[in-house]
């Protein structure tokens, strides 16, 4: 395995970026990265759920190159650039009819503090509530809604005041059923809107509608239904952070088409542009002018190479069909991965929807995130990248990219049992 260790210019990168493989890479195809030696792996990780259409896929990339000559940057307070115009108008045909106005920026933490000022501004209220396990990322603003880990929160605290967290319905780590803690979680937020945040003075909740990086955790339906009537009953916006769960990830364009649920503000990134920095929010017309123009803006969104990289990347999800593949293929994952749930007792719980799928490792043993990492390592190994996520890390991520085949997941399935069998053998010693 190729180290970055060994390259001299690493000294110049701050430490900050933790490393999970240590691969240096030369360029990507597909389902694949290539390092310097000239090695292939398959990436399950997509860059965590950035590359949905596979690395450089040819369309994406003609496009880029096209755009480049005609125009890099054009400002959108100076003018109005055309792929800017066109992608709105494209992201209207995939959205919900009352979804129809968007704003653009270049990341998932810089749409988030969008949407949470949007939603300031439309209700005159101060106040946003978040939910427990949520990742929206780590400027200020995102990172004071953000509850996965306390490693995105330590020593940057304390920070942006109004905000409340309430319970997120997490059944295998609280060891509860499904029903009775979706019940109790809503009777929680109802108690928080009446000793912490009223709501005449909270704006908007904010939440996952599958967990990310707290564990690709899905709720139960009827949740996310209870929270939007207690939204529609107060007057207060709900924000759908679809940063990674967007763009045919779950088996549908959106996470929130699951649920029978829309939300007010649409948080969109990640899967939008093949991997150039692009993001947004999508929300209603009407509440868009409530924002006070000149209050939010930014150089460089929405630049033009991006925004047409992102055109051609919803046509390419539409047209080969990737939402459909997404979730054909992740029944076929998930169902693997429950029949290695019946081999292998460490492995707690296996969930997710399409291609959005966690293997947690039994919270019952006192190693979960040691044999996480393990299985990851020997997945690397083998020429397989996968992530872990969740509060200890215990939970292996699948995220590959859409474009997957069955036989390349079968590959993965095989290297990933194969790490299992090798973790089995020193379990304790972990």
């Amino acid at each position: 395995m190729t180290s970055l260790l060994k390259n001299k210019n690493l000294s110049y990168i701050s430490p900050v970026w933790p490393q999970f493989t240590g691969l240096e890479i030369e360029y990507g195809k597909g389902i694949y990265l290539y390092d310097i030696d000239g090695k292939k792996y398959l990436d399950f990780t997509s860059g965590i759920g950035v590359t949905n259409t596979g690395h450089c896929h040819d369309r994406v990339v003609r496009t880029i190159q096209n755009q480049a000559e005609r125009l890099i940057h054009g400002q959108s307070t100076v003018i109005y650039n055309q792929p800017m115009l066109k992608l709105a108008s494209k992201i209207n045909e995939i959205t919900p009819p009352q979804l129809n106005c968007s704003f653009f920026t270049n990341s998932g933490s810089e749409a988030v503090e969008s949407a949470i000022k949007l939603a300031r501004h439309a209700t005159n209220k101060t106040n946003i509530i978040c939910f427990q396990g949520g990742y929206h990322g780590r400027s200020i603003g995102a990172m004071s809604v953000t509850t996965a880990k306390s490693i995105y929160r330590n020593k940057y605290q304390p920070l942006m005041a109004g905000v409340s967290v309430s319970p997120f319905p997490y059944s295998y780590r609280y060891q509860q059923e499904e029903d009775s803690l979706e019940d109790w979680c809503i009777k929680e937020l109802e108690y928080l809107l009446k000793t912490q945040s009223s709501p005449d003075e909270t704006a908007a909740m904010i939440l996952e509608p599958v967990l990310g990086e707290g564990g690709y955790v899905v709720p139960p339906k009827k949740f996310l239904q209870r929270i939007r009537d207690i939204c529609d009953h107060y007057g207060i916006l709900l924000i759908f952070d679809e940063v990674q769960s967007g763009f045919g990830r779950t088996g549908e364009f959106f996470a929130f088409e699951h649920f029978d649920v829309q939300p007010d503000i649409l948080v969109v990134a990640k899967g939008l542009a093949s991997g150039l920095p692009l993001s947004g929010i999508v929300s209603s017309r009407e509440l868009m002018e409530e924002w006070i123009p000149g209050s939010h803006g930014g150089t460089y969104g929405p630049n033009p190479v991006a925004a047409s990289a992102a055109i051609e990347t919803i046509k390419i999800i539409e047209e080969e069909k990737l939402v459909e593949n997404s979730a054909s293929l992740g029944r076929v994952l998930l169902k693997s991965l429950y029949k290695l749930k019946n081999e292998y007792p460490f492995i707690g719980e296996v969930r997710g929807l399409g291609l959005m799928v966690g293997c947690e490792f039994s919270s019952h043993h006192p190693s979960s995130s040691k044999i996480a990492e393990e299985v990851r390592k020997k997945c690397l190994e083998q020429g397989l990248i996968l992530l872990t996520c969740g509060s200890d890390n215990q939970v292996i991520r699948w995220i590959p990219p859409l474009t997957l085949d069955e036989n390349s997941l079968e590959r993965a399935l095989k290297i990933f049992e194969n790490a299992l069998i090798k973790v089995e053998e020193i379990i304790h010693e972990l």
